[in-house]
Formats: C-alpha cells, structure tokens, sequence
C-alpha cells in the first residue's frame, strides 16, 4: 500500500460517521484489516430489498464498486447469504450495513 492513501479503517469508520451525521443509520457489522481491507456494502433499502457493492478498482485503478446480483435488489437473507460466502474466502473483508429508502451512501466511486 502507498503511503499516500488512508487506512481502510479510518476511510470506512469516517463514512460510517457521514452516514449517521445525515440521519442515515450504518454500522460495521465485520471489522477487516485495519490496513487494507476491502469493504462491502450491504445498502438495506427496506421493503424494496438490499444492495451489495463490493469496493473495486476499474481498468484505470480508479475507486469503484462491484454490483452483486446484476444489480437487482434482493432479500435480506440472499444478501446476507452472498456476504456470508464472501467473508468465508476473505476474512480481512469489511462488511457496513446502512439502512436508506433511496440506495443513498456517502462512498466514493461508481458503480462498474
């Protein structure tokens, strides 16, 4: 890692701080390596269903986020199910959850 960019831990925690500023309830729900880990995120949409982003990097090594699920809404427990097997073969992974009617979070990047 570069000595330029912040730890995931700091990013992560302040994004989390963003969220509840704004009235929009988040929480870590796994911690990851303080360093470096990659982060998903579980956007709890309610009745409409979930969304899970997965931090990534496009071809030009810019900050994006891969859409689980082709990016169609799904139950809580598919959601969680998908996390679930993610952390299994990752357990330096960031897991936030952030409950938002309108699929609204404070992270950077597009969706690839």
């Amino acid at each position: 890692m570069s000595g330029d960019r912040l730890k995931a831990e700091f990013w992560i925690m302040a994004n989390v701080r963003r969220c509840n500023d704004a009235g929009v309830s988040a929480m870590v729900v796994h911690r990851g390596d303080s360093q470096g880990g990659t982060l998903v995120l579980k956007i709890n949409q309610f009745e409409a269903g979930c969304k899970v982003l997965t931090q990534a990097r496009d071809i030009d090594g810019e900050a994006g986020w891969l859409v689980a699920f082709s990016g169609n809404l799904v139950a809580e427990a598919e959601a969680d199910e998908y996390i679930r097997r993610a952390r299994d073969r990752d357990p330096d992974l960031w897991v936030v959850e952030i409950e938002s009617r309108d699929g609204w979070h404070p992270f950077e990047g597009k969706e690839l």
